[in-house]
């Protein structure tokens, strides 16, 4: 058994999270594992990036939106500060009912987790924490989280549940400063299996330029390749448009499960 099971893929945008997201469903989904995927970046496009028929993403309401459903678990309103709304709504049946399955993947949208502390606290938004919370501690497929640069779906009641986070990075100081900024908010919510990968690698300078500055072990590198960008374009799947990625991935998934039962990270 892999001592993977949750894992949640974060960087900064437009490094290609979605796209390592999608691989990484890909290659558990053939394994015939049970993949659950959660696009919790706003800007996310996990359903392209797996292919999903657009008469089945036309299904796929983010549950940030779903007014009715905020307004029955929680007892208020959405977009309601203040009163009182219960902080632990039922969530148990929102991944089944409201997600969408192709090829072996099911994928359900959070959408917009608003920012900031308490001031902040919605409805809609203690919902999608107590969905986060059930999906890394009470459900046993394996489950790829695609999220924002920010850790705002993850605290530290979930943090340990994660068995490893993917921080995406690119060849260049902008993105390596995002990274360093991500292992500092997830030290403090007790998250320690951190790693990186490196994506768009174009020659081995860039590898060893990522493998120098890294403020996190590396643990693989994705190519650049015209073809992940065709996908997009064509509305395909990356896994089909770009076979050799997928066996990059999978080069990924092995050192990540090594490291992982090894029981290194950011933290040795």
């Amino acid at each position: 058994m892999s001592p993977l099971q949750k894992i949640a893929i974060t960087g900064k945008g437009g490094v290609g999270k979605t796209t390592l997201a999608a691989l990484l469903a890909h290659i558990y989904a053939r394994e015939g594992r049970d993949v659950i995927a959660i696009d919790a970046d706003p800007a996310g496009g996990l359903a392209g990036a797996l292919g999903f028929p657009p008469e089945l993403v036309e299904n796929l309401t983010p549950i940030s939106e779903m007014e009715d459903l905020i307004s029955e678990r929680t007892g208020a309103q959405p977009g309601s500060f203040g009163g009182f709304f219960s902080l632990n709504p039922r969530v148990d049946d929102i991944p089944d009912r409201f997600s969408i399955l192709y090829h072996g993947v099911r994928l359900l949208k959070l959408g917009t987790l608003e920012k900031g502390g308490s001031g902040c606290l919605c409805p809609e938004n203690a919902l999608l924490r107590a969905l986060v919370t059930h999906l890394l501690l009470y459900r046993d497929e394996i489950l790829i989280l695609d999220m924002e640069a920010g850790l705002e779906h993850l605290g530290r009641a979930t943090a340990q549940a994660v068995d490893a986070m993917l921080v995406v990075v690119e060849p260049g100081r902008r993105s390596l400063e995002v990274a360093e900024r991500i292992r500092e908010l997830a030290s403090d919510i007790g998250l320690q299996r951190l790693f990186v990968v490196g994506n768009k690698i174009r020659t081995e300078a860039d590898r060893a330029f990522i493998a120098g500055q890294s403020p996190l072990p590396v643990v693989g590198y994705l190519s650049a390749r015209p073809a992940i960008i065709e996908a997009d374009l064509r509305g395909i799947a990356v896994y089909e448009a770009a076979p050799e990625a997928v066996e990059e991935a999978q080069a990924i998934v092995q050192q990540l499960e090594t490291a992982v039962a090894e029981g290194t990270g950011s933290e040795t």
